[in-house]
């Protein structure tokens, strides 16, 4: 055991289901352990972690117990999503923990379970260091005309305003994209598009995010698994009124019940849908719209960047669906984008054709959160001299 360096927990409670690591702090950090469950309601099927659906949080917790480095945990990272304006990590406390449960109406696919774990952590452990890491600090970066929302005045005063998220995930990607390609192609125009059970995309000028399809809330923006993206305010005035639906109701059916499964009535895994899309005419059209919405983010986002160096794709769609990026990608050739059908097929780390004449270097990249989260954890850690 003397062999191990610090260590870190990293505790990821998405809409799809719960990732949590360990990971040593070296200086290139080191995966020690790693599990995952799934919420029934997320339409996929998790084949690998072993873990049954609906597992309490304390097993999660034995199980990073029971890991011979648990010893030398100096800190537990969180994904928070809805961070508010903080542009960096924050050291939980109880004043702090005390206005996440105040927000948590704001984010109730997330923040409530973020918030049981933490909860447990400090009835069990309560000497250890607990960090909020924020899916929304990649884009406080953009300008005051992206974040604003055309309602009266006073309540951005309020908080309400677009804050966008996935920036955990987007962090991760400009690291690796300069890791992969060098530091000039990290400060170009580039779109990043996270496309999994949750879906964003972001533009991203001289290594800042200057907009991002999600706004207020994660349900916000593109259709998704089970979220039904941006809606029409009049839509849902009539839903809310001609179904009698109270708050709560409202919630779940635009959280849960919409999106690819609302529309294919089906599922919400675009794996499924992609079986089913020849014999299903539900399944294609969900899958035809998810494109299709993508497809107007992508040359919205060109226009916003002033042209395109560079396109991104990542999540369990982005980084694993080659028929999704190129139904995404056709006829997109007017913007610089053309994708080599042998590469994409192979999801190799370049999908598009040769660059020169200004075509658009297209990539995928899968995403880490987890790691990025050790990361930052670990980088609060050092600036407050707690990591030794």
């Amino acid at each position: 055991m003397d062999s191990f360096k610090p260590c870190v927990i990293t505790i990821n409670a998405g809409s799809s289901g719960i990732k949590f690591a360990l990971y040593e702090m070296a200086i290139v950090p080191v995966r020690l352990f790693y599990g995952e469950t799934e919420n029934k309601d997320s339409g996929t099927e998790n084949k690998d972690s072993g873990v049954d659906q609906g597992i309490h949080s304390n097993y999660i917790i034995d199980q990073l117990v029971k890991q011979e480095s648990f010893g030398f945990v100096k800190a537990i990272g969180h994904r928070i999503v809805q961070g508010i304006r903080h542009a960096e990590p924050k050291r939980i406390d109880a004043a702090f923990l005390e206005k996440l449960k105040r927000n948590s109406s704001d984010d109730p696919e997330h923040l409530p379970e973020a918030i049981k774990f933490i909860e447990l952590f400090i009835k069990r452990y309560p000497t250890l260091i607990q960090i909020a890491c924020f899916d929304s600090s990649f884009h406080t970066s953009m300008p005051l005309v992206a974040k604003m929302l055309p309602i009266p005045r006073k309540f951005y005063a309020q908080g309400i305003q677009r804050y966008g998220y996935h920036g955990i995930s987007y962090s991760y990607l400009m690291e690796e994209l300069k890791r992969m390609a060098g530091s000039k192609t990290a400060q170009g125009k580039i779109i990043l598009a996270h496309l999994g059970n949750g879906a964003s995309l972001a533009a991203v000028k001289e290594g800042k995010s200057v907009d991002t399809s999600m706004g207020f809330s994660p349900s916000s923006g593109l259709l998704m698994g089970t979220r039904c993206g941006d809606l029409d305010p009049g839509a849902a005035y009539y839903l809310t009124e001609k179904e009698h639906l109270s708050p709560k109701q409202f919630n779940r059916l635009i959280n849960q019940q919409s999106g690819l499964l609302g529309l294919s009535e089906t599922s919400s895994d675009m794996r499924e849908l992609l079986k089913l899309q020849n014999t299903d005419f539900r399944a294609a059209e969900a899958i035809e719209l998810f494109c299709y919405q993508i497809k107007k983010w992508i040359g919205s986002f060109a226009a916003v960047l002033g042209g395109l160096d560079t396109l991104v794709f990542s999540g369990g769609i982005g980084a694993h669906a080659a028929e999704i990026r190129q139904c995404i990608c056709r006829d997109l050739q007017f913007l610089g984008i053309k994708l080599d059908e042998e590469r994409n097929t192979k999801n190799e780390t370049v999908i598009s054709t040769e660059r020169g004449n200004g075509n658009v270097c297209v990539r995928v990249i899968p995403t880490n959160e987890e790691l990025m989260i050790a990361r930052l954890t670990a980088q609060f850690l050092n600036c407050s001299n707690q990591l030794v």
